[in-house]
């Protein structure tokens, strides 16, 4: 007799997910640049909420780009990750040979369950299939876990980095560091 398992997958987003995802990004983003972004900083509540899911209904609905997809983990039917791929942004990319992930969230209560490893694999699956022969993805400088996960995943720092202001103003910077992968079917 087979072995109970978890009800888990990785799928696309429909336009469906926007409310789900909105919940999951204002639930993951306090967590992911705590000690980096005062906690007063972060978007709550129900109309932050709504807008989110706005804003998630329309990208869902009408990507920037045909290679820009948004990926979900789920949990039965519900999403506890998140990531989206296209084509990297960077100027000292090839946006037809580079592929980027970006926003690789998950919900706080869900992390060390396989969803990160799993959106990962579908994410470089993805891009793959759109052609792409290279992944980047931008990491915070001072997270170590996420780095580490990276790493152990295949993925090297390439010597890029950046600095982001966050409010505008150059009171709220957060140091970045690029990473990359082949992708390459081995």
């Amino acid at each position: 007799m087979p072995t109970p398992s978890a009800d888990v997958s990785v799928r696309v987003a429909w336009a469906d997910d926007a409310a789900a995802i909105a919940r999951l990004q204002l639930r993951a983003w306090p967590q992911q640049y705590a000690g980096l972004v005062p906690a007063e900083a972060f978007p709550s509540g129900a109309e932050a909420e709504e807008a989110a899911a706005a804003a998630w209904s329309e990208m869902l609905a009408r990507p920037r780009d045909a290679r820009q997809r948004a990926l979900v983990a789920l949990e039965r039917n519900r999403v506890v990750g998140l990531t989206i791929t296209g084509p990297a942004t960077d100027p000292d990319c090839d946006p037809v040979a580079d592929g980027e992930v970006t926003d690789l969230l998950l919900d706080p209560d869900e992390h060390r369950r396989g969803h990160g490893s799993r959106l990962l694999q579908a994410a470089a699956d993805t891009l793959r299939a759109d052609r792409f022969t290279r992944a980047v993805t931008w990491c915070i400088a001072s997270d170590d876990v996420l780095r580490g996960f990276l790493t152990s995943a295949g993925w090297a720092a390439d010597g890029a980095h950046r600095e982001l202001d966050l409010d505008g103003t150059g009171t709220v910077l957060v140091k970045q560091v690029r990473l990359h992968t082949a992708l390459s079917e081995e």
